[in-house]
């Protein structure tokens, strides 16, 4: 296929290269040029409404911000060629996400969701679980792409809001996830067994399942290099409580653990993978 690509990350680079690798055709555009540095098999667009002029066009972008600025404010959907289908990858907010499916309507194009569990290094394997929604004729036109991509595509549904939330939510979980290692943790440590023991007790039972194994392991060994950064993590946090919000729901958990990233953030941390906001130096901290 003939893909443009908008939005290049780290994970967009592993995805790109798999895609290449697979025999298809790859566009891309970037806001900062040097992301795409190295990339010989791809061709550099100038804008990213020229990657609208593909058949099918992946979105990477990093927020809603990013998105009304690239795709919205720049009326780069409005250049689309004829049957464009248009896959968002990131993970947006609901609101946006239905307002891009109004736009996209106008335009004539068809929108698909597909935000992704997984970190770059799972995304180089392409191993990554896929969260679809859209239009069922035009997730089977794209399955080979997301058959590259993923080990499994999962469709959730014909209205892309709904991959979206599904991605939002499991983030969410995620979060959690860390935070109850975080205390649990630290509740074993001061009745004198090591963190490094029940973690691995935990994850090897109860919770054995990667993020608990991912996580717990960044805290054994109090190694928080990114995968997915805190930042990137807060800001799936405050968009899974802005939709609660948005349809009168209180989630109190995900309030706590919004609080202690923004107090990693403020100490610098916001570049560090997510899971250092479980550093028990800050939960003694907070409980003092």
């Amino acid at each position: 296929m003939n893909i443009g690509f908008v939005g290049v990350g780290s994970m967009g680079r592993a995805m790109m290269a798999l895609l290449v690798e697979a025999g298809h055709q790859v566009s891309a555009w970037n806001r900062s040029a040097d992301a795409l540095a190295g990339l010989s098999e791809i061709d550099v667009l100038a804008s990213a409404a020229t990657a609208f002029q593909r058949p099918v066009v992946i979105s990477m972008l990093a927020d809603d911000t990013a998105v009304r600025e690239v795709l919205l404010e720049s009326a780069a959907l409005k250049t689309a060629c004829d049957g464009c289908i248009h896959i968002v990858m990131s993970t947006l907010s609901p609101a946006l996400m239905e307002q891009l499916q109004k736009e996209h309507d106008e335009a004539g194009l068809v929108l698909i969701a597909a935000p992704v569990f997984g970190i770059p290094a799972v995304a180089a394997q392409g191993e990554l679980n896929i969260l679809t929604a859209g239009p069922e004729a035009a997730i089977d036109r794209v399955q080979p792409l997301f058959d590259v991509l993923g080990k499994k595509t999962w469709r959730l549904g014909e209205q892309p809001v709904q991959a979206c939330i599904a991605k939002i939510a499991g983030n969410m979980m995620i979060a959690q996830a860390i935070e109850s290692l975080a205390e649990a943790s630290s509740l074993a440590e001061h009745y004198g067994l090591g963190a490094s023991a029940f973690i691995e007790v935990v994850t090897q039972t109860l919770f054995a399942c990667p993020s608990y194994q991912r996580y717990g392991q960044n805290m054994v060994n109090d190694h928080f290099e990114p995968g997915f950064k805190l930042s990137l993590g807060l800001k799936d946090v405050n968009l899974a409580l802005q939709a609660a919000e948005g349809r009168g729901l209180n989630l109190p958990a995900a309030g706590v653990v919004r609080s202690r990233m923004e107090a990693a953030v403020a100490n610098g941390l916001g570049n560090k993978d997510w899971s250092v906001f479980s550093n028990r130096t800050q939960l003694k901290r907070r409980q003092a």
